[in-house]
């Protein structure tokens, strides 16, 4: 109990306002932290599955990006800072802990792509050239693009680079429900880094709030989850597991929900066939936003292909839900067929909670990383039977 207080406690100290978009801090620091006091017997995996600690102490983790010399780069939303952690042991647990940048507006948004750290504040593409030579002295960030909207709701971004090699940068709606005018606004946008003077594309429309994308290994779709709107009731609409199988797609916001629920003050615009459903309807307000494909050679046959996605979890629900990894089960035509729970336990009986599942990151070794930001730690969960 002592411990869920004081992450009560931490939590309303990192969920002030972000604070505003200036230049990064070059400040870094070396710091592991281990208390060996995360109760991770409580996470419930399916037979032959194990969970433990990657890192702890990191604040606020959220989004995951691992480089291909094995640098974890890791965005916050309201702690402001970027980190990088190293194991530079092999041993599985990250053992140098850096502070690249402090005092950003929300970077979530972190992706590696020739040498270089992108970072994604609200309005801003940061890059940080060289950056792994310069984990205990980071460079000052170039300024690659700032045109994005400066809304701060669900103004944070997570970014990737496509198999185009362009940066994806989705721009969430901001508002719980509204429709504007500008085409930037619930939408996907891809970016040229080489020659962000042409600025961006808008690829996918009619998505609230995604905060994970990847591509399918096979099929080089876009896969995507969304947040659905608040204060439809407690189990309704459901947030969404999404397939983008062409550029200009539109997925129903503000229009429709769930593929199949009429907005009460947009819907009469647009019936819901107009737009491309979900693959997978997941729970109401649960929150989805990492994900993963099952690609691991070290895991059975069976999680090939199946999508794995972290809950982080409601906050407007009497009974709460998520706070888990679930898996969503496709088959060959690229259809959700199952939806049920990886590794649960983070939501307790009785509704306490002590940890919310951000985003998901593959290791070399065929084990996948799961960062959380209310425990600040990042889990490690691999196949042992």
């Amino acid at each position: 109990m002592r411990y869920l207080i004081f992450i009560l406690l931490l939590s309303q100290t990192v969920c002030n306002e972000a604070p505003s978009e200036k230049q990064a801090a070059n400040t870094a620091s070396v710091a592991p932290v281990y208390t060996g006091k995360l109760p991770l017997d409580k996470i419930k995996l399916p037979a032959g599955f194990r969970i433990t600690t990657f890192a702890e102490g990191v604040e606020n983790a959220r989004s995951l990006c691992l480089s291909p010399d094995g640098t974890l780069f890791v965005g916050t939303r309201n702690a402001g800072n970027v980190y990088a952690l190293r194991d530079t042991n092999g041993d599985l647990v990250a053992d140098l802990q850096y502070t690249l940048a402090t005092g950003l507006r929300m970077p979530n948004g972190v992706a590696f792509r020739n040498g270089s750290l992108f970072v994604a504040e609200v309005s801003r593409i940061l890059r940080f050239d060289d950056i792994e030579n310069r984990l205990d002295n980071p460079p000052a960030p170039v300024v690659v693009f700032a045109d994005y909207p400066t809304e701060g709701h669900h103004g944070w971004k997570y970014i990737a680079f496509g198999p185009d090699d362009k940066l994806y940068v989705p721009v969430g709606a901001p508002c719980n429900i509204c429709e504007r005018e500008e085409p930037v606004f619930a939408s996907i946008t891809r970016l040229d880094v080489d020659n962000p003077g042409k600025g961006y594309e808008v690829v996918q429309h009619g998505i609230r709030n995604t905060v994970g994308f990847t591509w399918h290994p096979e099929t080089g779709d876009l896969w995507f989850t969304d947040n659905g709107r608040d204060y439809l009731g407690e189990d309704q609409p459901a947030c969404e597991l999404n397939h983008a199988t062409a550029d200009g797609q539109h997925f129903g916001y503000p229009y429709c929900h769930q593929g199949d629920i009429p907005d009460p003050k947009f819907g009469e615009k647009h019936p819901c066939s107009d737009f491309v459903p979900p693959a997978q309807n997941l729970g109401p307000h649960t929150a989805p936003l990492g994900l993963e494909f099952g690609k691991s050679t070290a895991w059975p046959e069976s999680y090939k292909n199946q999508v794995l996605i972290a809950e982080h979890g409601s906050w407007n629900r009497s009974k709460k839900i998520g706070y888990q990894v679930s898996l969503v089960r496709l088959n060959d035509q690229g259809e959700g067929i199952a939806y049920e729970p990886f590794a649960s336990g983070w939501l307790e009986a009785g509704d306490e909670v002590w940890g919310r599942p951000v985003d998901l990151e593959w290791l070399p070794d065929g084990s996948l990383l799961v960062s959380d930001d209310y425990a600040d730690a990042i889990y490690r969960i691999y196949y042992a039977p």
